[in-house]
């Protein structure tokens, strides 16, 4: 196990990292260069430029930014060279890695070993075949109904916008080339194929929009993303004595510990050695495999960190962010460290979400969203502004519905994360435009930031921002840059990318459509922007996303309010998202009403799992070991009765015990009961709401008694590590 690690800076060598490791009480130091080390697991164009013919490399290249296909002979070229760079970092497997509906990442390993030739001698090969197709089983994912058991045929196909990249794990380097998933009919059964799908679809829209303003060489708008993310660490040892976290990846009984993060002393605090260690071969791998991992600190809660990358195209972000939460698991083990990576792993304090910050830029590097230095008089950018608050208006319910999941309801809403109620947060400078041009048609005012002035005489005094930050808004503008703040941790962002890339293709389709007929452009485009901002003005709010008063006030716009999963569901399959997914070839209505049907079955799953697990704990290790201390008790009421003196506190002591005790079981009782009712109802919607009114209310029912008894029981008693345990004994 390392324990500590020391970096530093090595002014003798620019642009290395010098790293000394204590390691098992031996000194062991090396030298890092970062520039040489980042990268280093991929398949890069670099890579592929040195190694590939020029002619071969030119139609790759051609193909991932204009489209097309590979001819036959170029992909055995390109797997040719891939398999003698991968060969050569140590691989003997390759995989098709994809992202089916299970929300994590699947793959299955081929060696490149092929038949002996006549000498008796291993041949290591690898095909164009082979990396452009696989052919995995397609019964054993969530089809929703697409496919049938015994329809077992799926196509896995290489998505040649993101690049191949080598993974060590315990199985050895292996190649891994990132895919799309699809049915033997064609129909999607990934997070990837919808997202460049709805890519393609942003992208042409967004095209025309930017012709309409003269920049008629761009060919392509690419969302770009960041994804930052945040977790939990805790003992490993620790963490294998609970069942809940086993199972259910979250703690399902803990009573508060004595201090939680009321002193706000753990957000941005001095990082311990231990997790430093733990970061510091995060970053390691992270670069090796080219995932630009920038920014890493204490959050909020006790034992609860962030890591944030740098922003790259929107494909390529969500498989990164796979990466680096399989990476944060996987790299925690080593450390005797468990990562939780669930949206609420502790009750009392702050859950963990997923910031997606979102972008869109032309090949040519016009940045859509970037305001300049007057945005009131930034047509373009006011043009590009209305049409994503119409998409976010007229689609809240789907954009909410995007960044749902189990976890995530135990989150959202809950003063910690933006509201369950879609708005969206422009600033006080960009508020105040939108409202002189939805009055007068025209801003000619604009407000600025004004200065900073410290008082202290060695400080700069500098230019503000002009606008504050609103960390309770789900959508906030953010400079340049829209963050969707209600993405859960341990979500894949695959789904919320793909639906922000969707609604705002619409808004952009609808206004291209008007404008490219307009005879008088520059008076068009100003009544669209008006009309537009007008209409959608309601989703705008600046204020406190966690106030009550906010849930009022939303409530007179007539903005939905969709407080769980099972509630956000139905927004896939209505008309309006039907229409808007075929319409640019996203979903077909099939695809999506599969969709709503593993959500629902996802759900039930999981409280199942979550409900066995709470009656597993309480009848086998809560109940008993309470039992016992009851015991000791009692035995000890009767010794201090037997000697004369006041046993009243023990006595009294006792009786709270056993009441508790009591309301434990029967709740425990009625909790099997009614999740035997749940999972014998046939699978779909009815069965999901079942489970969220009547189980999740029968769950609460009993971790209320059971945290109640972990306060006042001896905790040599208590059958597992405790909240303090896990939260402050990292």
């Amino acid at each position: 196990m390392i324990y500590s690690v020391c970096v530093r800076k090595n002014r003798e060598l620019p642009g290395f990292v010098y790293v000394y490791t204590i390691k098992g009480g031996k000194g062991m130091s090396e030298v890092l260069k970062v520039e040489e080390l980042f990268g280093s697991k991929v398949f890069t164009r670099a890579t592929m430029k040195e190694r590939l013919p020029k002619n071969v490399f030119k139609e790759v290249i051609k193909v991932m930014e204009e489209g097309g296909e590979l001819t036959l002979e170029t992909a055995d070229v390109v797997a040719k060279a891939m398999k003698a760079w991968a060969v050569e970092n140590g691989a003997t497997h390759y995989t098709h890695w994809f992202q089916p509906l299970t929300g994590i990442t699947a793959e299955k390993h081929d060696s490149f070993v092929t038949h002996p030739d006549e000498d008796g001698k291993m041949l290591m090969e690898f095909s164009g075949k082979e990396l452009i197709k696989g052919e995995p089983d397609a019964s054993s994912f969530p089809s929703g109904g697409l496919r049938a058991t015994f329809e077992a045929r799926g196509y896995t196909t290489w998505d040649i916008t993101s690049p191949a990249f080598i993974k060590e794990t315990a199985t050895g380097p292996t190649l891994c080339i990132p895919t799309a998933f699809c049915s033997y009919k064609g129909e999607a059964l990934d997070k990837k194929t919808p997202l460049l799908r709805s890519m393609e679809a942003l992208s042409r829209q967004a095209v025309r929009i930017v012709h309409l303003f003269g920049n008629t060489e761009a060919k392509k708008v690419t969302p770009s993303v960041g994804a930052e993310q945040e977790y939990f660490l805790v003992d490993q040892k620790k963490a294998l004595q609970r069942e809940d976290i086993i199972f259910a990846g979250r703690t399902l009984f803990g009573a508060p510990a004595p201090k939680g993060q009321e002193m706000d002393d753990h957000y941005f605090g001095v990082i311990r050695e231990r997790i430093g260690a733990f970061m510091h071969d995060v970053n390691i791998e992270l670069w090796k495999l080219g995932v630009t991992s920038k920014t890493q600190h204490n959050e909020a809660a006790p034992a609860q960190h962030e890591l944030a990358p740098i922003y790259e195209s929107a494909n390529v972000a969500v498989d990164h962010n796979q990466l680096v939460m399989e990476t944060l698991k996987r790299v925690a083990g080593k450390h005797g460290l468990r990562c939780m990576l669930h949206e609420k792993p502790f009750a009392g304090i702050n859950g963990s979400g997923k910031h997606n910050n979102w972008s869109i830029t032309t090949d040519n590097g016009v940045n859509l969203l970037e305001p300049g230095q007057t945005p009131n008089e930034n047509i373009q950018f006011l043009l590009v502004l209305a049409c994503i608050m119409k998409a976010v208006d007229t689609h809240a319910d789907l954009l909410r519905q995007s960044a749902s999941n189990v976890g995530n309801d135990h989150r959202l809403g809950g003063y910690e994360a933006p509201p369950a109620i879609i708005s969206i947060f422009l600033g006080e400078q960009l508020e105040d435009v939108v409202e002189q041009l939805v009055e007068t048609g025209k801003a000619d005012n604009l407000k600025e930031g004004g200065v900073l002035r410290t008082g202290v005489s060695t400080l700069p005094d500098f230019v503000k921002d002009a606008t504050d930050r609103n960390r309770t808004s789900p959508f906030a503008f953010t400079g340049n840059k829209f963050e969707f703040r209600m993405v859960g941790s341990e979500d894949s962002i695959g789904s919320p990318n793909t639906t922000l890339n969707a609604i705002v293709a619409e808004a952009f389709c609808e206004a291209a459509d008007r404008l490219e007929k307009a005879e008088n452009f520059e008076l068009a485009v100003h009544d669209l922007i008006k009309e537009y901002m007008t209409k959608h003005q309601r989703i705008i709010f600046n204020g406190n996303g966690y106030a009550k008063e906010w849930e009022e006030e939303a409530a007179r716009r007539g903005l939905p309010n969709i407080p769980s999963m099972v509630e956000a569901v139905d927004a896939l399959t209505t008309e309006k998202s039907i229409r808007l997914f075929e319409k640019f070839g996203i979903f077909t209505e099939a695809e999506l009403r599969s969709r709503a049907e593993i959500l629902y079955e996802t759900y039930a799953k999981t409280i199942n799992i979550e409900a066995l697990t709470m009656v597993d704990m309480a009848n086998k290790q809560i109940i008993p070991s309470v039992i016992s201390f009851a015991g000791k008790l009692a035995d000890t009421a009767a010794s201090i009765q037997a000697m004369g003196a006041d046993a009243s506190v023990t006595a009294e002591l006792l009786k709270t015990v056993t009441e508790k005790l009591t309301e434990t079981k029967k709740a425990a009782e009625h909790l099997l009961k009614v999740e035997k009712t749940a999972s014998d109802m046939e699978r779909g919607k009815e069965q999901a709401f079942y489970y969220h009114d009547n189980v999740v209310t029968a769950m609460n029912a009993l971790r209320k008694p059971a945290d109640e008894l972990e306060k006042i029981v001896d905790k040599k008693y208590w059958p597992f590590p405790t909240y303090a345990d896990l939260l402050f004994e990292v």
